[in-house]
């Protein structure tokens, strides 16, 4: 990746120096490839601008999708929502090369822009690859690699552009979002616990061009209309790149499944402990400290990280850093008394998040079920325990 942005720089500081405005057999093309499976960021497609100019000689790519892995403290910044993307300049047939290598098709619309505009798209361009202006803030719905490119267009044709003539179905975010992480479960089960109610919002048609499958469909039916009233289609003509996917290999050990097995071992547990009067608190350590984990990581990212559509979240409810209560009560003297109090006072909000999904806009996953009455029968339990020690 370092050697990739490293060259991507080098051809990026040759074309700023290009001095000549574009030529008059100069195109303009917006760019979306199909998804690609086998990366996290790459199953929502991609989309970029392509500046072919065969008078004088180059065909390049603006790429607003570029970051790097070997940024300090990336891992940190990335969950903390403070994400820099970079805009990158490479030459088309490495762009068409890499993304046929991908096994993802690349869509070519090229765009009936007058000379004009073109000229203009390309200074923005130009402008936006400067170093001072290359690095943006990433908001993965409301500035991505698809929007910048959509903005470019939009602001820069003689007129606007009427997106009226698509006419999308109505949809959630989160309903886009999950379509296209169906082939991964597990992406899925993620994004719907840490993606709070603000992601159930219905998008409007022009929020939705944040994924670059609904880009291409709405350029294409988009057309360009001046200060006079008259339109013109904004896509000349399409060229696509075909190439083939990789097989997607459906995966056995979903979210469901493991859900399903954290339930029947919670079960398991409660009986051997009701049929020999004993107490598995290694058992709740365990499995409240994972809870408390994640608790204090959705924690992070609801009060703390700039990412958007994350508060309110609901799964805060039955997933909160309050778990980690529970295995610290071990060193508590009188943990008896202290386990009751805090499951007792647990056993409410676990309950609430079961049976009050009927009435919040927000979307549980079904995986979400099994776990969350995992954590109210092993509450319920030391509740009881607490009361028959109590009793004795």
């Amino acid at each position: 990746m370092r050697r990739y942005i490293l060259f991507c720089l080098v051809v990026l500081q040759a074309l700023l120096a290009w001095p000549a405005p574009l030529s008059k057999e100069a195109r303009i093309s917006l760019l979306t490839s199909s998804p690609y499976e086998a990366e996290v960021f790459t199953v929502y497609g991609h989309a970029a601008l392509r500046v072919c100019d065969p008078v004088q000689k180059f065909d390049v790519v603006f790429n607003y999708g570029m970051f790097s892995f070997d940024k300090p403290f990336f891992i940190y910044r990335f969950v903390k929502g403070e994400t820099d993307y970079m805009l990158g300049v490479t030459p088309f047939s490495h762009y068409q090369i890499e993304y046929q290598m991908r096994g993802s098709t690349v869509t070519e619309q090229i765009l009936d822009l007058t000379p004009e505009e073109r000229e203009t798209v390309w200074q923005a361009l130009v402008e936006n690859a400067q170093p001072e202006n290359r690095v943006y803030r990433y908001n993965f719905f409301f500035d991505n690699c698809a929007t910048r490119p959509a903005k470019i267009i939009e602001e820069n044709v003689q007129g606007h552009v009427d997106y009226t003539g698509w006419t999308p179905e109505r949809q959630t975010f989160r309903e886009m979002i999950n379509y296209c992480t169906r082939n991964k479960p597990w992406l899925t089960f993620g994004c719907d616990l840490v993606l709070g109610m603000p992601t159930d919002r219905v998008a409007t048609p022009h929020e939705m061009l944040f994924l670059p499958g609904y880009l291409a469909a709405a350029v294409r039916a988009a057309k360009i209309v001046d200060e006079s009233g008259n339109a013109r289609p904004l896509v000349a003509r399409t060229e696509v790149y075909p190439s083939e996917p990789e097989d997607v290999e459906p995966t056995l050990f979903t979210p469901v499944v493991a859900a399903w097995l954290v339930l029947l071992a919670v079960l398991w547990v409660s009986f051997w402990e009701i049929k020999n009067r004993k107490s598995a608190g290694w058992f709740d350590g365990v499995l409240f400290t994972v809870a408390g984990l994640a608790g204090c990581i959705l924690f992070f990212l609801s009060f703390i990280s700039e990412h958007p559509s994350i508060f309110p979240n609901w799964n805060l409810l039955w997933l909160h850093p309050f778990h980690l209560l529970s295995p610290v009560f071990f060193c508590v003297k009188n943990r008896v008394r202290a386990f009751y109090y805090y499951h007792f006072i647990n056993f409410v909000p676990l309950l609430a998040a079961l049976v009050g999904w009927i009435f919040v806009p927000q979307h549980l996953n079904i995986a979400f079920i099994p776990l969350i009455i995992s954590l109210l029968v092993r509450s319920g339990m030391i509740v009881w325990q607490g009361r028959r020690a109590g009793r004795q």
